[in-house]
């Protein structure tokens, strides 16, 4: 019959036990000199050996042949013990036993000496679970035992616990097991049970254990249940966690701000049954994650969560301060839980989602410093271009027609001699001067927008940018969507549907867009709406209007 991992590979002595050295070296020294107590409280996390090493205890102060305090395995005690036959080692249930009746039987008759074995041991397990009346009937036997009697007590909650049991024990605190102790434990048992496992699908697997040695073997009997290899992508099949993959999408649109792509992968996860506090958590679980990576690099590895590959974390934070992180986890935080007493659970994730993609749009000090940091980079950026010297003038002499191929062109006259008053050496001749376009005395502080057409590029996001500052918070998602260019003294601004246009066709919003779009453009502008895409310019007109704009702006550094 086949059996568990988890039970197959239970620890039978205290040196099998992982990552709980500071416990087992006190038990075995204990049991080697004869000092036991007669009470024991073991707290900690699941699966971190509370009752293994109760059953080990067990075995070891009752052993006809203890080896340095750890049991021999091979006499009568320990084998009896092992299949549970003796009813002098008994380990009880307090989830299920926690009434003052059960702990009344179990006192009166723990009176009574051992049949088998030198000391009756009774292994509690959840004991935060008695009730108040079952802690009181414990009380009196726990503190005043018989000699051949001994409690193990266990317990994940220990704040639940009664100072007046905590008194009378004594108290070992379980450490959650380090994810290379347990993947080192998960190699150990693959080889010998002839499991394919590799060192990545070993690494992901003890992340996902968090801390439980328990829950790692049966993941890996889960996987080992599917066949093949296992390595990191088998285990996010196997397990189901190939999903974490549209969550790192949308994690990625959330980081590019593009607030309409989040929101239709969001719709996307909703038409396809997700529920939507999941779908937070994982984006919670995955800032978490960033955030760690960001902030300690080099030792926050093991604390990271398993569900997500080193590529995808770097990938994803590339070039992002920690405090967007900070800002994303605790807006997730607030939303999730919020959600639950959420009248429209699916509404409250999309406001979410435009929150994390516009910090502006956060009704707290956030939004505040967003504008405030938007302000400031432009009023650097302009002070940067005030600068800088402006463009030296050309001489636009190509302004003039070519004379015909069939004429020949006029020889330039020589040069007067530098003593002859009244002249200018290098003058050109008044037939042959071509009408020059009148130069401004002085260039502008902030460099004027190109007449060409400027489509989708940082000129239409620095104007959307800063219209977002002045405007509503219930305008900026939609300023988001449009789209925008310039063309002679013409502002077109393109909305992705009709119900985008309504809502930003009204006073308010035109009067900004045309305060804003004639501060960079540095002169009057006209302002259009309209609903459908921008046109598409071909490739030579956009080396036309780049060439163009390059001959205004040589000395100008455009990031």
């Amino acid at each position: 019959m086949y059996q568990a991992l988890y039970r197959k590979w239970r620890p039978k002595t205290f040196a099998d036990v992982i990552g709980q050295e500071h416990i087992t070296d006190t038990l075995r020294r204990q049991v080697a000199e004869g000092r036991t107590s007669h009470a024991y409280l073991f707290t900690g996390t699941r699966g971190t050996g509370k009752t293994t090493c109760a059953k080990i205890l067990a075995k070891a102060v009752n052993c006809e042949n203890p080896a340095e305090g750890d049991p021999c395995g091979k006499c009568p005690s320990c084998l009896g013990i092992d299949s549970g036959n003796f009813l002098d080692v008994l380990e009880l249930d307090a989830a299920s036993n926690n009434g003052v009746d059960q702990v009344r039987a179990l006192r009166d008759e723990a009176v009574y000496s051992p049949a088998n074995v030198k000391k009756r041991v009774y292994i509690v397990d959840e004991v935060h679970m008695l009730s108040t009346a079952a802690f009181n009937a414990l009380l009196k036997i726990l503190e005043e035992p018989p000699e051949h009697l001994m409690f193990i007590l266990a317990t994940t909650e220990l704040h639940k616990v009664p100072a007046t049991i905590l008194s009378r024990c004594q108290r070992f605190s379980f450490r959650r097991i380090q994810p290379q102790d347990v993947a080192r434990r998960l190699s150990y048992v693959a080889e010998r049970e002839s499991i394919d496992l590799r060192p990545d699908g070993a690494e992901i697997l003890s992340r996902l254990a968090d801390g439980a040695l328990r829950d790692g073997l049966s993941l890996l009997d889960q996987c080992a249940a599917a066949g093949g290899t296992i390595d990191a992508s088998a285990v996010l099949d196997v397990l189901g966690l190939a999903g974490n993959l549209q969550t790192a999408q949308l994690m990625e649109r959330i980081l590019n701000r593009d607030a309409q792509a989040a929101l239709l992968l969001l719709d996307g996860l909703y038409k396809g049954g997700k529920d939507m506090g999941a779908a937070l958590s994982e984006l919670s679980v995955l800032t978490r994650d960033l955030l760690l990576q960001k902030t300690a690099p080099e030792g926050g590895a093991a604390l990271l969560s398993g569900g997500f590959d080193a590529a995808t974390l770097d990938r994803l934070g590339k070039g992002v301060p920690a405090s967007r992180f900070l800002h994303l986890a605790s807006t997730l935080q607030r939303a999730t839980a919020e959600l639950y007493a959420s009248a429209n659970r699916r509404l409250d994730a999309e406001l979410c989602l435009l929150r994390l993609c516009d910090e502006s749009l956060s009704g707290d000090l956030t939004a505040l410093e967003a504008r405030v940091r938007r302000l400031e980079d432009n009023q650097s950026a302009r002070a940067e271009l005030a600068k800088r010297p402006p463009p030296p003038p050309r001489e636009e002499i190509s302004a003039s027609p070519d004379p015909p191929p069939w004429e020949e062109p006029p020889l330039p006259e020589e040069p007067p001699a530098p003593d002859e008053p009244g002249q200018r050496v290098y003058d050109i001749p008044e037939k042959a001067a071509p009408k020059a376009a009148p130069v401004p005395a002085a260039p502008p502080a902030v460099p004027a927008a190109s007449p060409a057409k400027v489509m989708e590029g940082g000129w239409w996001r620095t104007l959307a940018e800063n219209c977002k500052g002045r405007l509503p918070p219930m305008y900026r998602p939609f300023l988001s969507m449009c789209s925008g260019f310039l063309e002679g003294d013409l502002l077109t601004v393109c909305a992705p549907d009709d119900l985008t246009l309504g809502r930003l066709d009204n006073d308010r919003v035109r009067e900004v867009l045309t305060q804003e779009a004639e501060a960079l453009a540095g002169g009057p502008v006209r302002l259009t709406l309209r609903a459908g895409t921008p046109p598409q310019t071909s490739p030579e007109e956009n080396l036309k209007n780049l060439l163009e704009f390059s001959r205004q702006f040589d000395n100008i550094e455009i990031k």
